[in-house]
């Protein structure tokens, strides 16, 4: 029986192209050189459920429950959004962008994926689910005067394109904390066109 914890979650994985047009949209918000920890593009993803800490005894059930969630289920067309910002503009923490297209079709996997987990008794969050793109964390250390200059950036700032990608790979991570930023580590991943499963 394995009673090690692991810090676990459930993310949609992103091509490459996506990763690159999110990248750039950082380059446009790093010129007032605000102090963000910037989310690293190789590591850039959709988050569908955060599972918390959960001993490597479930990591089998938990593999079963992704395959059972995507049977059925067709890849996602997005496109990007406005940017936004959490709890908001004028005193932004999180910094991210959203979905112009795919919002209603990511929520049907989350929901998939909610009867699956809550079967193993994982509780969703009790916030409805918003897909978004998450491009950087605001550090303490930031001004009144900061935040209001970010937001302002934030609202100016646009997609440099109307393109739409195919998202079709879910899978679980595993996610260690460390002092340069988390280390992911794919577990099992599910490509929804094809339903193959490794891991």
């Amino acid at each position: 029986m394995n009673t090690t914890t692991y810090r676990l979650f459930i993310a949609v994985e992103l091509p490459a192209a996506l990763r690159a047009e999110l990248a750039g949209l950082q380059q446009q918000l790093k010129r007032d050189q605000p102090p963000v920890r910037w989310v690293d593009p190789d590591a850039m993803h959709l988050t569908l459920w955060f599972l918390g800490d959960v001993p490597g005894d479930r990591i089998a059930h938990l593999k079963i429950a992704l395959m059972l969630s995507f049977a059925g289920q067709h890849a996602v067309r997005v496109q990007l959004g406005a940017p936004g910002a959490f709890p908001n503009l004028q005193r932004p923490q999180v910094i991210w962008v959203g979905l112009a297209e795919g919002e209603s079709h990511l929520r049907s996997w989350y929901d998939a994926l909610a009867c699956r987990l809550s079967s193993l008794g994982f509780l969703h969050d009790p916030r409805p689910f918003r897909p978004h793109l998450t491009l950087g964390r605001v550090r303490r250390e930031m001004s009144a005067e900061q935040q209001q200059r970010l937001g302002a950036a934030l609202r100016s700032l646009k997609p440099s394109s109307d393109r739409v990608w195919d998202l079709q790979r879910v899978a679980l991570f595993r996610s260690d904390l460390r002092p340069e930023g988390p280390r992911y580590t794919t577990l099992a991943e599910v490509d929804v066109q094809g339903l193959g499963v490794r891991g």
